[in-house]
């Protein structure tokens, strides 16, 4: 405060705005030069930062606060025995997950790393199949069994003084799901394994969901459960009004080959029981859809609605439709629709691994892959799904 300070004294005849003029003159020049000061320090501090972050660029370091990657070492142990056959890598691995517990050995092919499986798992789920809807659970056996309790327990009044009867006992079946091995047998030249830009374990899962997911879908609908799954069709039908368990009911159209109004489809929804038709859906093709869709009610509103946002399946009589194009059409007789609640009434077991077999001796100059999972599928619960026949009776 010596500026201020000098100029008081050398004015001491000042008024007292003047004074007061020379003390703020006085306060601003300071208030600047600390000001520029403040402004200098925070440049040296930028320019510091700025040369920081241009080396941490130049050098490539990771981020700090990057996690382990823990399956990078499967990866890319299972990269190099798919490029070149190099299987060191993978022989020496410790598999600590316990869904990947089943040992790694060359005679019956390497586990896939945990990054490509879930991509081909997801790639499955979400393809329009009976998978999406149904029950599935993985199982480390070569079956599963669901045990159904379909029948009532009885059930009787009491009183205080009177005897008590015998009441009726539960029955309990066993459904035994047996698991088959589904296999893809992709091939890919040497040449193109050796170019280091080519994404082998993208191309190969993309490759393996595509086989996998077709071969499931046709499989679930119409499969007849010899070394497959056994598909929806495949089981005795019966009318619904006659069902017993074991069968699938049905109720039909009404005309043969066609349909004329929705009042078949109504009487779809409510042929089974309201704990089921909470989480109906109906699973049909896509021309079948194209002639369900024109139907209108008394008002002339559609029956039909389409998703209201992305990725929302299209909807019937509110409930969700799946497009599943392994359905027959609509001709005289066919099953061309069926509707119910399929994760209580289909369930799909598989085994957690997937494994790949390289074998670069049977198709040269190529490379296949023998790739394998094991898969089985079953009607668990009759009463949950139900058919609609295009047909009178």
């Amino acid at each position: 405060m010596t500026t201020p300070e000098s100029k008081a004294r050398a004015g001491e005849d000042l008024s007292p705005a003047d004074e007061l003029r020379a003390a703020i003159g006085g306060f601003v020049a300071e208030f600047k030069d600390f000001s520029n000061g403040v402004s200098a320090k925070l440049q040296k501090q930028d320019d510091r930062m700025n040369k920081l972050d241009r080396k941490t660029l130049m050098a490539a370091r990771p981020a700090l606060a990057m996690a382990a990657d823990v399956a990078a070492p499967h990866q890319k142990a299972f990269a190099a025995y798919l490029r070149s056959g190099d299987d060191d890598g993978l022989r020496g691995l410790e598999i600590e997950s316990k869904a990947m517990s089943s040992s790694v050995a060359a005679d019956g092919g390497y586990l896939v790393d945990p990054q490509t499986a879930d991509r081909i798992k997801g790639t499955l789920s979400a393809t329009s199949s009976i998978r999406a809807i149904a029950s599935v659970v993985a199982v480390d056996a070569t079956s599963y069994d669901v045990l159904v309790d379909h029948t009532e327990m009885g059930a009787g009044w009491a009183t205080e003084t009177g005897g008590l009867t015998e009441t009726a006992t539960a029955q309990i079946d066993r459904i035994s799901i047996p698991l088959n091995e589904l296999s893809a047998l992709p091939k890919a030249s040497q040449r193109l394994l050796d170019d280091s830009a080519f994404d082998i374990e993208g191309w190969l899962a993309g490759r393996i969901a595509d086989k996998f997911a077709r071969s499931e879908a046709q499989a679930f609908i119409n499969g007849d459960g010899i070394d497959k799954p056994r598909g929806i069709l495949d089981y005795p039908v019966v009318d619904n009004g006659g069902w017993t368990w074991g069968n699938l009911g049905y109720v039909v159209s009404g005309t043969v080959g066609g349909i004329a109004d929705g009042d078949p489809i109504v009487d779809l929804v409510y042929s089974i029981g309201a704990e089921y038709r909470a989480n109906g859906t109906f699973v049909m093709n896509s021309k079948t859809a194209g002639t369900i869709r024109k139907l209108k009610d008394n008002d002339g509103r559609f029956l039909w609605s389409d998703g209201l946002a992305a990725g929302e399946p299209a909807r019937l009589l509110g409930y969700p439709v799946l497009i599943a194009e392994d359905m027959p059409d609509v001709a005289a007789d066919a099953y061309a629709i069926a509707f119910g609640d399929f994760g209580a009434g289909y369930t799909v077991a598989e085994r957690p691994d997937l494994r790949v077999l390289r074998d670069p001796f049977s198709a040269k100059p190529h490379v296949l892959f023998y790739a394998t999972k094991r898969v089985g599928g079953a009607v668990s619960d009759f009463a949950a799904i139900k058919l609609l026949k295009f047909a009178t009776s």
